[in-house]
Parts: structure tokens; sequence; C-alpha cells
């Protein structure tokens, strides 16, 4: 494979434009090192780690991986309120980490933090205009979540094939495509409509070398297209999880009505789900996976995934437009 640069895989140190999502329990980091040594980039998950020391130690391992750039992804929530993101950011400067990407609250304080020591910043967010805040705030890239996204696709409902032009046709620094990309298809579709390279979290799970229990990788790759679904919808903190009982009950609690955030929590809290991950426990929580998951059939390792993925594009590159186009 011949690597060509653009804007993404310029500023990020890359040779292909595909980088794994930061999920939570999942990006850690032999899958981090994995990916950057088929060339994207990895992301390892911060608030996995109870403490700035323990993602210390992450990072470190990572280097007795690979030699690539990877990152680190730091979610700002409410829910996790407790954590130490004030250790968490001294620690990824002071380990000299490269990239980070942000996402949940406000991103502007760990921005400017990021920022005044050199770090690359990608904001993950799910709309056009909070994608404008972060490039206003110094954001160097966007990585945008269309619906069919795992996890917090937001509130207004819009898939990528409208998303990302959407955001492409506003913003002035490199866009990520993510939600919904498996395969060099998606890859071309994301080049195709503006963005410059995709983000991917689901088809990334589904590797060999993820941590995910043997027992859930199977039930996801037994899942079609119809089988997530959306639980927090009305509380206004809609997730996308897969379709077994314990989200089937989380949205029969839903549309009784009249429930608030700890009484949903107790079925689709990240506990219940990061201990199923563990357990292979297929029906012990609410664990997040995208619509993608009916497009993904295989485990393969992550510079087999890379691989198949950038000649898929090049196929498709090759094979041109079937179509004579007008006379300008």
């Amino acid at each position: 494979m011949n690597s060509r640069k653009n804007r993404i895989t310029e500023l990020l140190g890359i040779d292909y434009p595909i980088v794994q999502g930061g999920m939570r329990w999942v990006a850690r980091a032999e899958l981090a090192a994995a990916v950057g040594n088929a060339g994207g980039l990895g992301f390892i998950s911060a608030h996995t780690h109870a403490t700035a020391d323990a993602l210390a130690q992450e990072i470190d391992k990572v280097r007795t991986l690979t030699d690539k750039p990877f990152g680190v992804n730091l979610t700002v929530l409410g829910s996790n309120a407790g954590l130490d993101y004030e250790g968490y950011v001294r620690t990824i400067v002071e380990r000299g980490v490269s990239v980070v990407e942000t996402a949940g609250s406000n991103p502007a304080k760990y921005i400017a933090m990021f920022k005044a020591s050199g770090v690359k910043v990608v904001h993950k967010c799910v709309t056009v205009r909070h994608a404008l805040k972060a490039e206003s705030l110094g954001a160097d890239a966007v990585s945008i979540d269309g619906f069919e996204c795992a996890g917090h696709p937001g509130e207004d409902d819009i898939p990528g094939l409208i998303l990302i032009p959407a955001a492409a046709d506003k913003l002035k620094i490199p866009l990520l495509a993510s939600g919904g990309f498996a395969d060099g298809r998606g890859l071309m579709a994301a080049l195709a409509l503006g963005a410059d390279g995709i983000n991917m979290g689901t088809r990334f799970m589904l590797t060999q070398e993820s941590h995910v229990h043997a027992a859930i990788k199977q039930r996801l790759l037994e899942a079609t297209e119809r089988d997530t679904l959306l639980v927090g919808r009305t509380l206004g903190d809609s997730s996308r999880v897969i379709k077994n009982s314990v989200s089937l009950a989380a949205v029969e609690l839903e549309r009784a009505g009249g429930i608030t955030h700890a009484d949903l929590y107790a079925l689709t809290g990240a506990d219940r789900w990061m201990d199923a991950f563990a357990s292979g426990d297929t029906e012990g929580g609410a664990f997040p996976a995208g619509m993608v998951t009916g497009l993904i059939h295989d485990l393969p390792t992550c510079a087999e995934l890379i691989a198949r993925i950038m000649r898929q594009a090049a196929d498709i590159a090759q094979r041109g437009f079937p179509f004579e186009f007008p006379a300008a």
C-alpha cells in the first residue's frame, strides 16, 4: 500500500486517514498500539482509569508496544465529576502525548491547556454548531458523530450522510467522519462527503486486539443494522446500545414515564456494561454499539483491517465513475 498525505494524516503524523475511537474500557494500550503500527491513529481512554497515575501507566504501556503516534481520549461528563481531570491533563502533557480527543462537555478549558503545551486537539461532537464552536476555541480538527454512532449521538438525529457535508461546508479545520464506518466503501464515502478521514469505534472493538470478551464480540457479529436502540431519550441523554433484555427493559421504563437519571442508570449505567464487556454476559448490561454492526462479520487484526480498508478504497478509486459527465 502506498500512503499519500492529506490534512488529517499530516496533522496527526500517520500514514492512513483512519482513527480508532477513544471508547471507554475498550480503548486500551494493545488496541491503540496495534492501530498505530498499522498506519492509523489509536487512542486510549483516560476515564477508563480511576487515577492519573493509572493513566500514566497505560500511556507508558503503549510506548512499549509502538513507536508510532497515539492519543488519549478525555471525555468530560457531569456523571464523572469525581475523576481527577486536572491530573489527567497534567499526565497527558508530562508524558508527551501528541494528540488528545476531547469530548462531552464544553472543551474550552482543556483545549486552552493542551494548546499551551503543544498538544494537538481533536474535538468530538455531534452537531455542526458544536464543531464550529470547537474550531473557534482552537481545536486542530473535529470528529463529528452521525446519528448511526454507538454511544451518545445527541438529540438532533442527523445521520452522517447529511451531517458530514454540512460540517465540511462550514469548517476550515480538518474533519473526521464518525458513526457508521467499517470498510473501504465508508472511507471513500466520507472523503466524497468532504471529510478528511474516518473515526471507527465499533469496527475496532471487533478486532483481535480488543479486550472485549469473545462472547460479546460474537453477539455483535450476529447483530444486524436493526439490533441497536436508543436509551435515555426521555431524559435528553440518548445513547445507542445493543438491543438486549436490559436495554429493552430500559426503554419500557422510559415509556412508563416519571423516571430520573438514577432510575435509568441502575439498568444502563457504565458499571454494568463494563462488567459485561469483561465477563461476556451478553444480557449483563446495555453496552454501546453502532448500527454499523450490521456491516461487520469478522474479527481481523487491526493490521488486516486497515490494509483491507485501504485496498477496498483503492479499488473503488481505480474503478472510477461509470457515467459520462455533461460538459461544463
